[in-house]
């Protein structure tokens, strides 16, 4: 959704003043991984309206990267997002690939700049390429008409480095908005007069887009001053007055800091030029959040819930149009959802059968390359601190273990941490780990739970949910037949194992195309069957799954960790990926961990 109609709705919902975050492209991989997460636990916890990402002068790499992040935040986060896109020493061409992956993750939000120029380089005008932020702002609305809602920079204590007066600034931006800009975000700023004088002169010029305030938290006096310099902006003398004696305490500096910046916040909320803040989060977390909680701006319990009302499924819906009106998921990338998504980015071009999974028949069905260069989201080092070097298959169910009793956050094949949906199996999924079968994924019966149940409920509150229990497993080979031969007439627990080879058994009904382990009965609506197990997407599951085992086993090779790399050629060459369903969801029996338990 555009950023001014969302604003415009949440105004008619509520008088209380609305936020933003801000983000800019880490430099590392595993920065952007860990940010994901930053970003996806604060949406949570606050519920912004939008965030934002920022660009990087001049393209390249990190610009690229820009892009990446909008589409994952959009498609696979589910956030309504903005990205910061920039002209300075830009090809078109360059700005066309960013604006054409904008559009197709579903971003309906650009905020057009002219950028600053590279370190030690002078800005210059590509041939070709845009001048000013207006020019920038014309090719875009000219090109996509309405499809995006176009932010603009304003700057209430002029352009840094730049001897424009204020007058002809408030004249630029104007030009601005008459080439088709709907919102201004405007630079940092602690002096709340300076910036509500700029206002009335704004709008004053005819300008009536909305105006959101740039709102930098003071964490550290150095990076408060530092910041404030670059930015060539006007510090009040209360500021230096109750900062620089404490300068040296970065604990009392962010606590005296966030008091100063949410007084700021108030009288600009106050003078009724603005109802929505932007927060600069430069990527830390409890720094914006210490502001909006004094501000009384944070949701309570009732508003996430309300927020969690909305959210009709078990994961939170992609906002990628390709995507929403996806319903069904295979349960296998339960705990994988960034993968999830990536893979079947493609699929999404053909069509996704019945609304459900990838099509076997796809070209793009099973390319791994669609997750990135990496399946395993951390970078070498990290994954051994992580995971240390197991060299038994025992080191590797404790692993498993130490998982469980949540003393590790995450697994090779497990982004998330454990949430609390495991604890009526926990004890049973601890045995069988010990029993040198490891557990991949897991789900616990229910039989009529409510919707509103604060740990298994989703969709409407005024439904009920429902769940068959599964199991997904790394078995050893040398009980597989075992578990075929107990299996291969029942019709209550339906299975299927796979090797790294592809050679697949199960006691699957021929032409049994999906299973339902997941369903939802709420009134006035038919049922809703959002996870399912079904062949096709297990053989995929296997794809990637077996390729996680073996980058896993590479970083070993590269670090030179034999024994770990022998291990993982073991799991690798003499385990079976295995997944159970008990179809039997009234029953309180465990009826796979009592067969697993003898095999």
């Amino acid at each position: 959704m555009k950023i001014t109609e969302k604003l415009q709705k949440q105004r008619e919902k509520s008088s209380k003043p609305t936020f933003s975050y801000e983000y800019f492209v880490p430099k590392t991989t595993q920065g952007v991984q860990n940010l994901y997460d930053r970003m996806d636990r604060m949406y949570e916890s606050s519920l912004p309206q939008f965030i934002d990402i920022t660009w990087n002068a001049g393209g390249g790499v990190l610009s690229r990267l820009s892009t990446d992040l909008v589409s994952t935040a959009q498609s696979v986060l589910g956030l309504e997002t903005c990205m910061h896109l920039t002209c300075t020493n830009m090809p078109v061409s360059r700005i066309d690939e960013a604006l054409q992956s904008a559009y197709d993750s579903g971003c309906q939000n650009i905020l057009a700049l002219r950028g600053d120029p590279p370190v030690n380089s002078e800005w210059t005008q590509v041939q070709g390429g845009f001048k000013y932020a207006k020019d920038l702002v014309k090719y875009i609305r000219a090109k996509y008409r309405d499809h995006f809602d176009i932010g603009v920079a304003g700057y209430p204590e002029g352009h840094p480095g730049d001897d424009t007066d204020d007058s002809e600034l408030i004249d630029y931006l104007k030009q601005k908005v008459d080439a088709g800009a709907s919102f201004v975000i405007t630079q940092m700023f602690y002096d709340a007069d300076i910036f509500i004088k700029w206002c009335k002169k704004v709008r004053e010029a005819g300008i009536d887009i909305p105006i959101i305030p740039g709102i930098m938290p003071i964490t550290t006096y150095a990076a408060f001053l530092r910041r404030a310099q670059w930015c060539d902006i006007h510090i009040p003398d209360e500021f230096m007055k109750q900062l620089e004696p404490i300068k040296d305490d970065d604990q009392q500096v962010r606590e005296t800091g966030t008091s100063l910046v949410v007084d700021m916040c108030q009288r600009i909320l106050d003078s009724g030029y603005v109802t929505h803040l932007h927060l600069y989060t430069m990527n830390l977390e409890k720094a914006p959040l210490m502001i909006l909680e004094r501000m009384n701006l944070l949701p309570d319990q009732e508003e996430l819930d309300g927020e969690n009302t909305l959210a009709m499924l078990p994961w939170r819906k992609s906002l990628n149009p390709q995507r929403r009106n996806e319903e069904v998921r295979p349960i296998f990338w339960k705990r994988r959802p960034y993968s999830y998504v990536a893979r079947t980015s493609q699929w999404a071009v053909d069509e996704f059968p019945n609304g459900r999974f990838g099509d076997s028949s796809s070209p793009a069905f099973g390319d791994l390359d669609l997750c990135g260069s990496s399946l395993i989201r951390q970078s070498g080092k990290k994954s051994l601190e992580l995971w240390s070097t197991p060299k038994t298959a025992e080191d590797v169910a404790q692993l498993v273990v130490d998982f469980l009793e949540r003393k590790v956050s995450c697994l090779p094949w497990s982004d998330m941490p454990l949430n609390h949906e495991v604890d009526a199996i926990l004890d049973d999924l601890i045995q069988l780990n010990k029993k040198q079968i490891i557990t991949i994924n897991s789900q616990t019966q229910l039989n009529g739970v409510k919707s509103s149940d604060p740990v298994f409920g989703w969709g409407p509150k005024d439904g009920y949910v429902y769940q068959k229990q599964y199991l997904e497993f790394l078995l050893p080979r040398s009980k597989a037949q075992r578990l075929h031969d107990a299996l291969k007439d029942d019709v209550i627990l339906t299975y299927f194992a796979v090797d790294d080879e592809g050679n697949l058994s199960t006691n699957h009904p021929d032409g049994c195309r999906a299973n339902s382990v997941t369903w939802g009965i709420f009134p006035g609506r038919e049922v809703l069957q959002p996870t399912i197990v079904e062949k096709v997407s297990f053989l995929a599951w296997k794809e990637e799954f077996f390729h996680i085992l073996k980058e896993w086993r590479l970083n070993f090779q590269n670090h030179q960790i034999g024994d770990s790399a022998d291990l993982l050629t073991h799991l690798i060459s003499d385990y079976v990926l295995v997944n159970i369903v008990d179809n039997d969801f009234i029953s309180q029996d465990n009826k796979i961990f009592a067969l697993l338990n003898t095999i």
